[in-house]
């Protein structure tokens, strides 16, 4: 039941962070289905929709139980061949039977209203269906100019007491520079192309077949295209449609909290993530009335077309508390030369606490191998969640073989969300388990690792912290990575990076040293051991700190030949997973090792 559970949130998920909401309308005027060619066919004209795959029609010349019908619906034959759902509105009675319009769409209609409308000829109908995001009116109009003029008081009467987007669509039976099209375009904005004739269907000469919005609440969608269809057969009138991009509403564009990440040297980055890609940016100050802006800004661009949004706070003041709120803003449309907004979504405030430059104390919990195990990071931050921590360690195998960027964000999100992440800092470093499967190339936007890099150093005050990646557990030539791996060049690369580390002031002046890296170089197997050991037999370190083996283990200094004491995490289930406490205190390191009902492990002063 668990695994269904997961399995549906991660759907949920995935239709979440990657819908756009696009919407295509069209008008087809389909004469009762009779052809140029004399012939009736309903498959012909649902054919025509088919292909197109618009979201909702609007309908016209509509025959219902006529003799010309052979008593048949044809809105309904038709919506049967087409699988959308059908509501018709007659405006005669003819033949025995009705005649009339109506609407198809693949959604079910939340209501539907018909209003009659002038016809010195023939009585016609205006047809409104209202959906969750728009309306959407279907209608054909008078022979009459006279007629015309004044259907469109009562359209317009109809549209303006909208609060969504309403669109009117079809046989307007009026050509562009007529005195009704002008005043319609008063107050409707015409989506689909004048220039292009619908009429006759063979060779069409005149354009009166239009899809048109009401002007008031056109911010709410971006016209993407719109085409005549080359249909010369099918009806007398050759259908048109219309691509929109309808704006997702503001409570819909934020798929994360924030979560900070990399505080040092007086900065720091905030990262949230966005159901769409959006422009983005961080407002933040040392008090929530006065505010600076901040947004990435790549080669003189504003990056706009992300989810994943990282945003560098810098020239922080140690020791300061800063207020801030993430915003994002859908772009509808993008173009050369004009570009179209949607909505702004607008965080709460947040706030966190830079480290002080030279503080003697902190606390950091530590966790390892999760695994994406859910119940066991659970219960393990019950063991934690008296404790007042300053930031947070996720050492390796905590997001499990990513397989696509929803799965990621769905556990990156827990994880950091459970760690009160909007306001105190995270590091993720890499373990073997996520740098498998096909999105764990992707794994690394998620966060912003201190230097650009998997691996590299920093202080929290008066101790020296250094992060190290050791890559897979297998060599690269192993058949599991198909000749796509090199961390032989990742490992050569940070024997570099701790000569340069291990001889800089910054670790020379440290008063206490940690080391940490998923896989063990003491106690386990390890690649890296032959590079690294000759550097870290006389590495000052005072506590490493690994995972990767699932079992808790203590190696005190000299033990294995090590330098300095190592501690390794357990993990990967109930029975054997740790969190790591690690408190220093001025002069004195301490580390406590939980399991996951409580129970002190390991309780050293370093």
């Amino acid at each position: 039941m668990k695994h269904i559970f997961l399995l549906l949130s991660m759907l949920a998920m995935a239709a979440s962070a990657h819908s756009q909401d696009y919407l295509k309308l069209m008008s087809y005027n389909i004469r009762n289905t009779k052809g140029m060619d004399n012939v009736r066919n309903v498959q012909r004209i649902a054919n025509v929709i088919n292909n197109e795959a618009p979201d909702v029609v609007a309908v016209q010349e509509l025959d219902s139980m006529t003799t010309r019908s052979n008593q048949t619906d044809v809105l309904a034959e038709v919506a049967e061949r087409t699988q959308m759902h059908a509501n018709y509105a007659p405006a005669i009675s003819f033949q025995g039977g009705k005649y009339g319009i109506g609407i198809l769409s693949k959604e079910q209609p939340l209501s539907i209203r018909t209003f009659p409308l002038p016809g010195r000829e023939e009585e016609r109908m205006l047809m409104i269906a209202e959906f969750k995001d728009y309306l959407f009116a279907c209608t054909h109009l008078s022979l009459t100019e006279e007629d015309r003029l004044a259907s469109l008081d009562i359209i317009k009467n109809s549209a303006s007491t909208s609060n969504k987007p309403f669109f009117l669509a079809g046989d307007l039976n009026d050509t562009p520079d007529s005195k009704f099209i002008k005043s319609l375009q008063q107050d409707f904005q015409i989506l689909t192309n004048t220039k292009k004739p619908t009429y006759p269907a063979p060779e069409p000469k005149e354009t009166i077949d239009y899809i048109a919005a009401w002007k008031e609440n056109t911010d709410n969608f971006a016209n993407l295209s719109t085409q005549v269809v080359e249909e010369p057969l099918a009806s007398d009138h050759r259908p048109i449609t219309v691509t929109l991009r309808m704006a997702k509403k503001a409570d819909e564009l934020f798929l994360t909290q924030p979560y900070v990440q990399n505080p040092v040297n007086n900065g720091i980055t905030i990262m949230w993530e966005t159901t769409i890609p959006a422009y983005s940016w961080v407002e933040y100050g040392t008090d929530k009335t006065n505010l600076k802006r901040v947004r990435l800004i790549i080669d003189g661009q504003a990056e706009f077309n992300e989810s994943i949004h990282k945003i560098r706070l810098n020239n922080l003041t140690p020791g300061q508390t800063y207020y801030y709120r993430v915003c994002s803003q859908e772009i509808l449309q993008y173009k050369a030369y004009s570009k179209k907004f949607g909505n702004i979504a607008q965080s709460d405030f947040y706030s966190f606490t830079m480290p002080e430059a030279d503080t003697d104390s902190f606390t950091a919990i530590i966790f390892n191998d999760l695994h994406q195990r859910g119940n066991v990071f659970q219960a393990l931050l019950k063991q934690v969640e008296n404790v007042d921590y300053d930031f947070v360690v996720f050492n390796g195998d905590c997001i499990d073989d990513p397989a696509n960027h929803e799965q990621a964000t769905r556990f990156v999100k827990l994880l950091t969300e459970s760690v009160h992440g909007d306001r105190i800092p995270t590091f993720f470093i890499r373990g073997n388990h996520e740098i498998r499967n096909a999105y764990s190339i992707g794994l690394r936007k998620h966060f912003d690792y201190v230097g650009g890099k998997t691996y590299g150093a920093f202080n929290w005050g008066d101790t020296r912290i250094v992060m190290l990646d050791c890559g897979e557990d297998k060599t690269d030539d192993h058949k599991e990575y198909s000749g796509l791996n090199d961390f032989t060049q990742l490992r050569h690369e940070q024997v570099g990076f701790l000569q340069e580390e291990l001889a800089s002031k910054a670790f020379k002046k440290a008063d206490k040293r940690i080391l940490i890296h998923h896989i063990p170089l003491y106690g386990c197997d390890n690649l890296c051991k032959d590079l690294w050991e000759p550097l870290m037999k006389k590495a000052p370190f005072h506590v490493a700190i690994n995972a990767h083996t699932h079992q808790f283990a203590h190696h005190p200094k000299g033990s294995l030949g090590n330098n300095y004491p190592v501690i390794i995490g357990g993990g990967n289930s109930l029975k054997n997973a740790t969190v790591m406490i690690l408190e220093k205190k001025k002069g004195e390191l301490k580390i406590k090792v939980l399991n996951t009902e409580g129970k002190i492990l390991l309780q050293e002063i370093f």
